[in-house]
């Protein structure tokens, strides 16, 4: 799914004002927005998210305008190849064709989006489906070569154990990102509000603290204390869960020597090979900033599967 966290929220603050939604239901070519990426229109004018980054909004306000006051749904495609390319067109090369549809029972049904958000609450993914010749939307319509099916992935969040100068960066980028991020340290003088004000605080032992978290595919964890009284523990809970994206701080030496541990205390060699070790990208990062950026960046990798 695209990051449609921000129209979720818009929705849940304008619930039972009239709205249209517009979806990105196919691309082609090198398409600034990924299928799936909405745009939550509201009657007076306001809006959230995007479906083009800003190539083709005008447009689509106007027709978003149009379906408010009562005009059929409408599937619009833009391209270079259309005479008002450089007008309202994608004059990055690529096409798209975006759905534009009442926030209604007769279109995408506003009881859809408490359903989304029961779902990503409870850890799940919830699968929509869009009839494109009625315009409706609904999680029980069946698919077909009509209809366009939109999954809605819980929200991301980051793990992180070890409070240290690392973590408060990483903390930051994570923000930015639209990602929940724990720090989980039991260490009470690392671990202060004024240090991390960004982040939710945990100060139980770490396979305590993620086993509570429940972590799932769309939850990374990292290890930064450098301790491994406090970081083994942590690997071997984040290594029993399914947690999509596990990672350590440490050298190739110190990696093989936590390996050897970790196996003795009974984890299997093929859960070991989970663990991004030396953690992040090879950046050839230099200080707190470029180590929690290189971390970042392969956090986000795995979970868009490029790692």
């Amino acid at each position: 799914m695209a990051d449609n966290d921000t129209v979720l929220n818009a929705a849940e603050a304008w619930r039972g004002a009239p709205m249209a939604l517009a979806t990105v239901v196919s691309t082609w070519g090198s398409a600034p927005r990924p299928r799936g990426s909405h745009m939550l229109v509201h009657a007076d004018g306001r809006f959230e998210g995007s479906v083009s980054g800003g190539c083709v909004e005008s447009d689509i306000l106007d027709t978003a305008a149009q379906v408010i006051a009562g005009a059929p749904f409408q599937l619009k495609r833009y391209g270079v190849a259309d005479a008002s390319a450089w007008e309202v067109g994608l004059p990055c090369g690529g096409e798209i064709a975006v759905l534009v549809q009442p926030v209604s029972e007769a279109g995408f049904d506003p009881a859809l989006f408490d359903n989304i958000r029961a779902a990503r609450d409870a850890g799940m993914a919830l699968a929509v489906t869009t009839d494109l010749a009625t315009g409706r939307s609904g999680v029980d319509l069946p698919a077909s070569a009509d209809s366009f099916v939109n999954r809605y992935d819980p929200p991301r969040r980051l793990l992180i154990v070890g409070a240290v100068q690392i973590a408060q960066a990483l903390v930051r980028l994570a923000h930015t990102l639209g990602i929940e991020t724990v720090v989980i340290d039991p260490r009470g003088r690392f671990l202060t509000d004024e240090r991390f004000p960004a982040a939710t605080l945990d100060d139980r032992w770490p396979d305590e603290a993620i086993a509570a978290h429940r972590p799932g595919p769309s939850t990374a964890i990292v290890t930064l204390s450098h301790d491994t009284k406090i970081d083994d523990p942590a690997l071997i809970a984040a290594l029993a869960s399914d947690a999509g994206y596990v990672g350590a701080l440490g050298s190739r030496r110190s990696h093989a020597a936590r390996r050897e541990r970790l196996g003795a205390a009974g984890v299997a060699p093929g859960a070991l090979d989970r663990i991004d070790a030396p953690v992040g990208l090879d950046i050839g990062a230099i200080g707190p900033a470029e180590i929690a950026l290189s971390i970042a960046a392969a956090m986000i990798g795995r979970f868009n599967d490029r790692g």
